[in-house]
């Protein structure tokens, strides 16, 4: 009988043991987890949220891959990574879906997390194709109800995920993404507000400003050259007291379009004030700025513009440039950008007084 005790208190010894040891390592999942998660909720940028989520996240959790897919219907969300600089290329494991219906053949209208073996045909757009995982968690991410990506994790042990396991923990982690995602796009969306022109479209003074003490100091940085367009609509006043504000304003909205639509995606425009643009050229010297702005030009003053009724209305444009051409580290970036915007200034002026429609450089 005392060999039965003793068997049936080692058995129950053994036992205590494991749930020690198994609460010992929830403790441990549970610390990680919420670790990940107050790493979330600190980040104040884009760049960190991705390059967590994306990059630390698979060391914190011993992951193969992590990927985020990222419903952006309205090219809203990948505009704003493009204006704060982050391409597409710095984070190979961002997904952008046009819409949800990849996502929802996935994990049907119930939207499940959906664990399993790695399944080429149905969800290699989530995972990539040269290194696949063995088992994978597609965790759809919801806000106010409404589907917006989902997190993706895979792992080359193909017993990691598989169907009826929990998903507490990963469900939860999902929703914090989610959650960041969203403060954080929204916070773009102010920003923008505040930096954009509310009648064009195209940034405002401010965010000109800012951009060109960044373009500045990355040209004395990279020694490239910098160039800096001034653009007046000719005789705008007239347009206003001839055929009205409302039209003035249709003319301003059109000649902003017409200059972005010769602009590449790093270039930056702005309304300076007025009827008066600005354009920072990337990379570009005096020459090539030179047949961009007789491109601008062109565009302008090439097809009559259309007013707030039905009259047609002649428009042109003078344009004064001018380019840092190697800029002096010595110099501190805030003078060779007044110096800049000064000479283009200076240019745009030279173009008035030669009789405007026309393009004039300056010297740097």
């Amino acid at each position: 009988m005392s060999g039965d005790l003793f068997t049936e208190n080692q058995e129950l010894r053994q036992k205590l043991e494991s749930l020690m040891a198994q609460a010992r390592l929830n403790e441990q999942v549970m610390r990680r987890f919420q670790d990940a998660e107050l790493r979330m909720l600190s980040v104040g940028s884009f760049k960190e949220l991705l390059q967590f989520v994306l990059n630390e996240m698979k060391e914190a959790f011993d992951l193969d891959v992590v990927t985020l897919a990222i419903i952006d219907q309205e090219y809203e969300i990948r505009r704003m990574l493009m204006d704060i600089g982050i391409s597409a290329t710095e984070f190979p494991s961002l997904i952008f879906l046009e819409n949800p219906s990849r996502l929802l053949r996935i994990c049907g209208n119930s939207l499940e997390p959906v664990l399993g073996q790695y399944n080429a045909d149905s969800r290699s757009s989530f995972f990539p194709r040269d290194t696949p995982p063995a088992s994978i968690a597609i965790l759809p991410m919801l806000r106010q109800k409404r589907l917006i990506g989902s997190l993706n994790l895979g792992s080359r042990n193909a017993g990691r995920f598989a169907p009826g396991m929990a998903t507490d923990f990963i469900g939860r982690l999902a929703a914090f993404v989610g959650i960041c995602l969203e403060n954080l796009t929204n916070s773009e969306r102010l920003k923008h507000l505040g930096l954009t022109d509310p009648l064009t479209g195209v940034h405002n003074r401010r965010y000109f400003d800012q951009r060109l003490l960044e373009e500045v100091g990355r040209a004395q940085r990279q020694s490239f050259p910098l160039s800096c367009l001034f653009l007046d609509v000719d005789y705008f006043k007239l347009v206003n007291d001839q055929y009205g504000h409302q039209t003035g304003d249709c003319v301003l909205r059109e000649v902003a379009w017409r200059i972005k639509g010769q602009l590449r995606s790093v270039d930056v425009l702005g309304r300076y004030g007025g009827e008066e643009f600005a354009v920072l050229l990337v990379q570009t010297d005096v020459t090539s700025a030179q047949i961009i702005a007789e491109r601008i030009r062109q565009s302008i003053a090439g097809q009559q513009f259309k007013g707030e009724g039905e009259e047609m209305l002649p428009v042109t444009i003078s344009i004064g440039v001018a380019t840092l051409p190697d800029c002096n580290r010595s110099q501190k970036a805030e003078t060779l950008a007044q110096a800049l915007v000064a000479q283009s200034d200076q240019a745009l002026y030279q173009a008035k007084q030669e009789g405007r429609n026309c393009v004039v450089s300056g010297t740097q």
